[in-house]
């Protein structure tokens, strides 16, 4: 039998929405027994942006798959004596309530390594301490605070959002990496250790060339970005690489709204992009031969390429530019993704079953470990194993649960 990276490590998810549970959810595939502790009513998401009457929402079940759920009401003291038995079992407890919500249950970190001295325990927030710790973060807010859509749009544009969740999502896999390191630090030590992660923190450290080029503003212009005038901050520049090697999403046929293909033009590249595109003069033309001669004519050059892409589809283009080796990529638009064989042959676009709304498509686990295959297993049903953990783990009896549910305790 196989024995996945985390087996034997318990995680308390005391977590809702995308933030948290994108977390639980990674450390559920790396093989951790995570117990979704719920209130009676629920994660908010199981009922929110619902396709399927009276079944979990495609929100809840992408981000919930491979965990246990228990119901939980904190507000008893019964329900307080429980979670204190859960916490002294466990190794990992992670949160995302607002600020300052769990301390007020009655579990303060002080209280919580009183229990159990080992604990890792992992807070997930919108903002660190100072002005903003009382902000509500939302993904987008995330998205504005820590740099991303100050710089993410079309010059003379409005500020944009991305596409990706990076302020969720992206929080997540920060959290997930705290919550190894301080594990493997366990295993020296023997003590726990509070991690701490902000969604505010997560975006800006995904935005830190933006940060290099506030940096570089102060000696001139950025010739990098295809932006004609510079002010004190980084402009926003379209779909500029912003990087060493200049890049740009060029237009293909027949024109629809992902019939592009992201081009890169290296030095190397040039000569056959040049023959490519029906202008081989220009691997020689002083004007155009050389990165530092094109670097002014960024617009111009990519114009040119997309005189040639406009006349094929982004699939014709694409195949052209790797026999040349230069660096592109196709716009995939959501379909095409969950369409995709080679993800699917990846393990990255997965079907699972689920008892009340049938088959649903998510995404597989990104990291793959060679000793720690990832098996992508359906999400729980809200309080579906109150029963195995209750009785069978906790040793509650069989009445007892039954007052505790009519209790509201679960």
């Amino acid at each position: 039998m196989t024995t996945l990276a985390l087996d034997g490590v318990r995680v308390l998810d005391m977590t809702h929405v995308q933030s948290g549970p994108s977390a639980t959810q990674l450390l559920a595939w790396l093989g951790a027994d995570v117990v979704k502790v719920e209130a009676p009513g629920g994660d908010v998401t199981r009922g929110q942006l619902r396709d399927v009457p009276g079944a979990d929402s495609l929100y809840f079940t992408m981000l919930n798959c491979n965990k246990r759920s228990i119901t939980l009401n904190l507000k008893t003291e019964r329900g307080r004596e429980i979670l204190t038995a859960l916490i002294r079992g466990a190794d990992v407890l992670v949160e995302n309530f607002g600020p300052g919500a769990v301390d007020r249950m009655g579990f303060t970190w002080e209280r919580i390594r009183e229990i159990n001295p080992r604990m890792v325990y992992a807070s997930i927030k919108g903002f660190g301490e100072g002005p903003y710790t009382a902000f509500k973060a939302y993904e987008v807010v995330a998205q504005a605070m820590g740099g991303s859509m100050a710089t993410t749009g079309f010059e003379n544009g409005p500020p944009m959002a991305t596409g990706a969740q990076i302020g969720d999502s992206g929080t997540g896999v920060h959290a997930v990496a705290g919550i190894l390191a301080a594990l493997f630090q366990r295993e020296r030590t023997g003590k726990g250790q509070r991690v701490n992660v902000a969604m505010q923190h997560a975006v800006l450290n995904l935005c830190r060339v933006k940060l290099r080029d506030q940096q570089r503003l102060a000696h001139g212009p950025l010739p990098e970005y295809p932006n004609e005038d510079f002010g004190d901050e980084v402009p926003r520049s379209g779909n500029a690489s912003g990087g060493g090697q200049p890049g740009w999403a060029v237009r293909c046929a027949p024109g629809g709204p992902n019939d592009y293909v992201y081009v890169i033009v290296q030095p190397v590249g040039w000569a056959p992009l040049a023959a490519l595109i029906g202008r081989p003069e220009l691997a020689e033309d002083p004007e155009w031969a050389t990165p530092q001669a094109r670097l002014p004519k960024l617009a111009k050059m990519f114009q040119l390429i997309e005189e040639w892409t406009a006349t094929l589809p982004k699939w014709q283009v694409l195949e052209q530019l790797n026999r040349h080796n230069i660096p592109c990529g196709p716009i995939l638009s959501t379909k095409e993704i969950i369409e995709d064989r080679s993800l699917a042959d990846n393990d990255m676009i997965v079907e699972v079953e689920h008892p009340e709304r049938g088959a649903f498509t998510t995404v597989g686990n990104p990291l793959k470990l060679s000793d720690s295959p990832t098996t992508i297993t359906t999400p729980p049903l809200l309080g579906q194993h109150n029963e195995e953990i209750y009785i069978g783990e906790l040793g509650l009896g069989d009445e007892e649960l039954k007052l505790l549910k009519s209790g509201g305790v679960i």
